[in-house]
């Protein structure tokens, strides 16, 4: 892992942790930490005293304003744009309700997001290093070429990348929403405290990513974590924010769509103790395939998933398993997402910095 990765993860690190953590020689850490805080990619801290004698270890952390990056979160009926700076801080977070998802309309609200993001947090363009795009969808095995839901039909089957470059004129990098914010976890949220975890992205469908030793498994052609494809959808219902949204309704609850309903959500509106019961076979079946065939740390109930919400669900969540004897295997923790925001914002933020810099997470 590299110095930049495990100082971003741990918030600042003493030479004596990164020699520790990284294997690394004392000379060559030595080394590769003042030519990081030569570039302005770290900087020196005050020094930790160990109540010994001698000099204080030299902390470093990452450098908040060495670069900036967006991130662009593409929903169904919505869209996320986010600032943040090096250190992964979110400077900036904008959602924007969208009555239609046209190259046309998204284009439109990116310029105009950009420019009040930079202007509220006082960057200047030049130091913005590149964006990150989130959407749903199936890659194709390389490049950004994604199969979308039909509401973003304007950005299926085309190369996305391209697109948003020509109009914005910096570098782009689009991955998937359920990988993007299973980046974003592993570097600013549960991965600070799990090494590996499958993280379950709730949105208008249902999606993830795998986790394994803070690197993305992708699968063999980048669609690893496509969790809602383990149930059978005539025989399971799926648990995502549609089908709540469905069921509020028909119990008189009147929303104008998805956001607005996230937007004034109210955990005691009628028929969503019934979804939360109608759900929990199927999120029982999804956890469980995880845990047996992953063996996880954690498993995060993310995306866009109300709070209170999660905290209702897990308890009802079951990972079956035979119990056997007095000593039953090792089961993964059921946990909240932690990222500080929109996480697919937040990871699609990150996909620059993590590729040129943080590579080696």
């Amino acid at each position: 892992m590299s110095i930049l990765g495990l100082t971003l993860i741990r918030g600042g690190l003493t030479q004596p942790e990164i020699i520790q953590t990284s294997g690394l020689p004392q000379q060559t850490v030595s080394r590769l930490v003042k030519g990081l805080i030569d570039k302005g990619m770290l900087r020196e801290e005050q020094r930790i005293s160990k109540g010994r004698r001698g000099q204080p270890s030299m902390f470093v952390t990452v450098e908040p304003g060495f670069a900036y990056s967006f991130g662009v979160s593409m929903m169904t009926d919505a869209m996320s744009v986010t600032l943040v700076d090096f250190a992964g801080n979110v400077l900036h977070e904008e959602l924007t309700a969208m009555s239609s998802m046209s190259q046309h309309a998204v284009l439109e609200r990116l310029d105009d997001g950009f420019e009040r993001a930079l202007k509220a947090c006082r960057v200047d363009r030049s130091k913005v290093f590149g964006v990150g795009v989130g959407i749903s969808g199936y890659n194709f095995g390389k490049g950004a070429r994604f199969n979308t839901p039909r509401q973003l039909d304007d950005w299926a089957l085309i190369d996305i990348d391209d697109v948003i470059h020509s109009h914005l004129g910096l570098p782009v990098w689009v991955e998937n929403d359920g990988n993007a914010s299973a980046i974003g976890e592993s570097l600013v949220g549960v991965g600070r405290t799990y090494n590996n975890f499958a993280y379950l992205f709730i949105a208008a469908g249902i999606g993830g990513g795998i986790i394994t030793n803070h690197q993305l498994l992708r699968g063999c052609n980048g669609n690893a974590g496509e969790i809602g494809l383990i149930l059978p959808s005539q025989i399971y219902p799926h648990p995502n924010i549609e089908f709540l949204r469905q069921i509020i309704t028909r119990n008189g609850v009147e929303v104008d769509g998805l956001t607005d309903m996230l937007e004034r959500f109210d955990v005691d509106w009628p028929g969503v103790d019934d979804w939360v019961s109608r759900t929990r076979d199927s999120l029982s079946l999804i956890v469980s395939a995880l845990s047996a065939i992953l063996d996880p740390e954690a498993i995060v109930l993310g995306g866009r998933v109300p709070r209170e919400l999660a905290l209702k669900m897990i308890p009802h969540i079951e990972i079956y398993d035979h119990y056997r004897r007095a000593e039953p295997r090792p089961l993964p923790r059921i946990v909240l997402g932690e990222s500080p925001g929109d996480a697919c914002a937040i990871g699609a933020s990150m996909l620059p910095f993590k590729e040129f810099f943080f590579s080696g997470l």
